[in-house]
């Protein structure tokens, strides 16, 4: 679907059509301010761009659930769910934004549930939850059943509801549109404003200028940067690199989480649901090794705990070989499922029992399923408030970028700190992505411009976005020139933005996954930057056609993910302690007399250093 026309002027542009940016466009267009001007016949205009099918959007592949203290099996309250937040986050998070995300938390699920997701239910019909990792009840005493469900298919009903509701609402789409440039401009004073973005329509390889006056990233996260990852294949940061290319900074991009149970050498998650419903991990001595680092909370402690201890485990010696592959490394740990039950595994774990038949040939009512932990969430991203606002910090304060907002995993409100608990990234998403929509309704609202005819736009300045739009057209045409043979390199005569994707995810799986030290983080950067930087720009398209080439969008993409990467471990080596994700075996401590920070790196690779804010939990020693 694409937009029947290409206005002059648009109110707001939303980027991305997963839960954060549907979430977006329905808090907007549900709005009093958008139902006035509506009635007032002055209705805004909105578009949405997704370099994908929306419902092939990466929210469809969430597996176990959306966090909120509903309280339906076990009695439970938001104050203990913001301190597992903050705990999780090894007291790295916002305390202001975690207490926002508990809060209001079970309005938003119940808001689901009017939508239409069709969530599991108890026998009395309440919504169902179920246990999962790091959520507590009391503070800590005891797990907790918070996470509400939908079997072990949450995000594919959510990304249904919500785009459905989209279209009801009469929302209009572009989509398979990709996004090359987001255009800022700076005043005198060096404040930034949007106006608007670059983007290729994929259908014909146009290219488009957007002149926009709000626009929305919420393009998702960067698991392609790992070799092995539960992303789907389109998460390549684009958000996150347009932002540094735009000249914006980056906040604690250096953690990076890693889900514990992904299916060994593909990385397709496992629900963390699995253990929350009685699955447990075994060494190759059949231990049950959890109890050992994580003493009450077991297979059920936070993500990366659970993951070290899987890296310790075979570091150790005790690791086991993928069945497929069995004279191969033996780098993973069992997960056993059998004690769950047939029936049980059939009724609330049908997503990981069809995967692990298909993918890996098991049974798991009676076979072990081998394990390792995969690249799953970026906690951080592009910097923003409680209402979406992306700012700048800069002389030690926040400065706002006018017209620029953000929501889902491109962004960081802080509310995941170094790591996030699992169930609270569709909550995040929802939830803040509703405030952004909401927050931009009362903007349009109180600007007299919002929803004016075409004759009302003629003394706006496109010049700006138009000029953008003019230079990537022609790196276009270039990438679509045939190569000279004095340009190709011999070494790789047939040299593709795919090979070089999966070589900087072997890279930072080498030496960024789970774990890392400054040597490695050094000669990472430098085989970035001595390498495969020289190779992205001499990557040309194999076919001189533009229309659905997707050789050429997957250059633009080997560019981001390279950009991504390089600020990525600046941040990483810049942080000279252990936290949460982010586990340095040069530096294995928390230091919070130094590093109780927010790490800000721009695309220079220039490191600055935002206070945390603390509010109710001063830091102490994290514990499972």
């Amino acid at each position: 679907m694409s937009p029947k026309q290409l206005e002059t002027q648009y109110d707001v542009v939303i980027v991305g059509a997963g839960a954060a940016g549907l979430s977006a466009s329905l808090g907007l267009v549900r709005s009093d301010q958008f139902a006035q001007m509506k009635e007032e016949g002055r209705t805004p205009r909105i578009l949405v761009i997704s370099k994908l099918q929306p419902l092939r959007s990466h929210t469809g592949s969430a597996e176990g659930g959306i966090a909120a203290s509903l309280g339906n099996i076990d009695h439970d309250d938001w104050h203990w769910h913001f301190y597992d937040t903050i705990k999780g986050s090894d007291w790295l998070a916002d305390q202001d934004m975690a207490e926002i995300l508990a809060k209001e938390a079970p309005a938003t699920v119940i808001g689901l549930e009017h939508d239409g997701v069709a969530f599991s239910r108890t026998e009395d019909g309440h919504i169902a939850q179920r246990l999962f990792g790091g959520h507590t009840a009391e503070f800590g005493k005891q797990p907790v059943r918070r996470t509400a469900y939908a079997a072990d298919r949450i995000g594919h009903q959510i990304l249904h509801a919500l785009w459905q509701q989209c279209v009801k609402e009469g929302v209009e789409f572009a989509e398979e549109w990709y996004v090359s440039d987001l255009v800022l401009e700076r005043d005198g004073n060096g404040h930034a404003m949007a106006r608007g973005l670059v983007v290729i329509d994929t259908h014909t390889g146009t290219v488009h200028g957007v002149n926009a006056r709000n626009i929305v990233l919420a393009t998702g996260g960067a698991g392609r940067l790992f070799h092995t990852t539960s992303n789907s294949w389109d998460l390549t940061g684009d958000g996150m690199a347009l932002a540094l290319e735009a000249g914006l900074q980056l906040e604690d991009i250096e953690f990076v989480q890693f889900h514990p149970t992904g299916l060994a050498h593909t990385g397709i998650l496992l629900s963390e649901a699995a253990r929350g419903e009685g699955g447990r991990l075994l060494n190759a001595d059949g231990e049950h090794f959890m109890d050992r680092y994580a003493p009450g909370h077991g297979d059920l402690a936070a993500r990366d705990v659970v993951s070290r201890s899987i890296v310790a485990e075979v570091d150790a010696g005790r690791g086991v070989a993928d069945p497929k592959d069995p004279d191969g490394p033996k780098d993973c740990v069992w997960l056993d499922l059998t004690g769950i039950g047939e029936q049980a595994l059939k009724e609330k774990l049908p997503e990981v029992c069809d995967t692990v038949r298909e993918y890996a040939g098991l049974d798991p009512a009676h076979d072990l399923i081998p394990i390792k932990p995969t690249a799953h969430y970026t906690m951080g991203g592009i910097p923003i408030t409680a209402d979406g606002n992306v700012y700048e910090w800069t002389d030690d304060s926040r400065r706002t970028v006018e017209g620029l907002f953000a929501a889902g995993e491109c962004s960081c409100v802080s509310v995941h700190g170094a790591n996030r608990l699992g169930a609270n990234s569709l909550l995040d998403a929802c939830l803040f992505g509703s405030r952004t929509g909401a927050t931009i309704a009362r903007l349009i609202a109180d600007d007299p411009m919002a929803g004016a005819p075409d004759e009302e736009l003629t003394d706006i300045d496109t010049t700006a976005v138009d000029d953008a739009a003019a230079h990537r057209e022609q790196d276009l045409k270039a990438l679509l020139q045939p190569v000279d043979d004095d340009q190709i390199d011999t070494d790789a005569p047939d040299d593709n933005p795919y090979r070089l994707m999966a070589d900087l995810g072997a890279l930072m799986e080498r030496y960024a996954a789970v774990r890392c030290d400054h040597d490695g983080i050094a000669a990472a950067l430098a085989e970035i930057d001595g390498t495969l930087c020289p190779r992205v720009e001499l990557l040309h398209t194999h076919s001189d056609t533009a229309a659905y080439n997707q050789e050429l969008t997957a250059i633009l993409e080997a560019r981001h993910l390279l950009t991504l990467a390089g600020v990525m471990l600046t941040a990483s080596d810049a942080r000279e302690e252990s936290r949460g994700s982010l586990y340095r075996t040069d530096h294995p401590q928390r230091d919070d007399e130094r590093f109780l920070t927010h790490s800000m790196v721009d695309g220079g690779r220039n490191v600055a250093w935002q206070p945390v804010i603390i509010t109710a939990y001063p830091p102490k020693a994290r514990q499972y």
